[in-house]
């Protein structure tokens, strides 16, 4: 994408920002409700989606209403919007929904902001601690419990010193899941469950890897442009793009990288 004038990206940042505290309010309204209203978008299996995810939703794209029009929406939970600005914002109500259910703090609002080629800016937001990560446009930081800090990912480091995060033990197709057992052997540690958050720890420095496949564009380019900001890397197990989705490899550093893509492609 080629240079953003201050303006926009001022205006951006603080668009990011508001559709974040829309849906803080309208996630933790809802969380931990013994009334909370559940559907299964499954007619075989379980995938949930609660009104805690439409009312967050809704409150981001009237945000968007009101402060960006011209620009086009990616949400999980309805359908798209076309726009005229070349820009579109991607939007996941709360990542880990199963979490949310289950009373767990490490679901997230994932937010990004981009073109075709990838998302410039983006928030992975966890309402109920209070912490937000946002990166790029030339920002990366946190904010929280401790205060406001820097991200920066994790230096390099042998493959058998990493900790390895994905969400279900049970890692996509058959053969995928083989291939990330066999990473997950070469690993120091392998931990599992924490959606989104699991990305945020890459960009704080603390996680080496998260690895999944199956992912939608709404999943990643939040979590993407933040580790981007912070000095990771996210793309496909075999390199190439990661902002629509598939098959994620999100890594603290280049390094590292190669040597889990080399893993994967092995096992493959």
């Amino acid at each position: 994408m080629p240079d953003i004038p201050d303006d926009l990206r001022d205006d951006l940042i603080a668009t990011a920002s508001a559709l974040a505290d829309a849906a803080r309010v309208e996630t933790l309204r809802h969380f931990r409700s013994p009334d909370l209203l559940t559907d299964n978008k499954l007619s075989a299996g379980f995938d949930p989606v609660t009104e805690a995810d439409r009312a967050a939703e809704r409150a981001m794209r009237d945000v968007l209403a009101r402060r960006r029009p011209e620009d086009a929406i990616l949400g999980e939970e309805f359908a798209a919007k076309a726009g005229t600005s070349g820009l579109t914002w991607v939007l996941d109500p709360i990542d880990g929904t199963r979490a949310y259910l289950s009373g767990t703090p490490t679901w997230g609002v994932l937010i990004a902001v981009g073109d075709d080629s990838g998302p410039i800016y983006g928030i992975v937001d966890q309402p109920f601690i209070g912490e937000r990560f946002a990166g790029g446009l030339g920002q990366a930081w946190s904010d929280g419990p401790r205060g406001r800090s820097d991200l920066r990912t994790r230096p390099a480091r042998p493959l058998d010193q990493a900790v390895l995060f994905t969400t279900f033990p049970e890692v996509g197709t058959q053969e995928e899941g083989r291939a990330f057992a066999a990473l997950s052997r070469k690993v120091k540690l392998t931990r599992y469950g924490i959606d989104c958050y699991a990305y945020a720890l890459v960009a704080a420095g603390q996680v080496d890897l998260v690895v999944e496949a199956g992912l939608q564009a709404y999943d990643i380019q939040g979590p993407m442009a933040v580790i981007e900001a912070a000095g990771g890397i996210v793309t496909a197990w075999d390199g190439g793009p990661a902002h629509h989705g598939g098959r994620v490899l999100a890594a603290a550093n280049a390094e590292i990288h190669a040597a889990a893509m080399a893993e994967l492609a092995a096992a493959l």
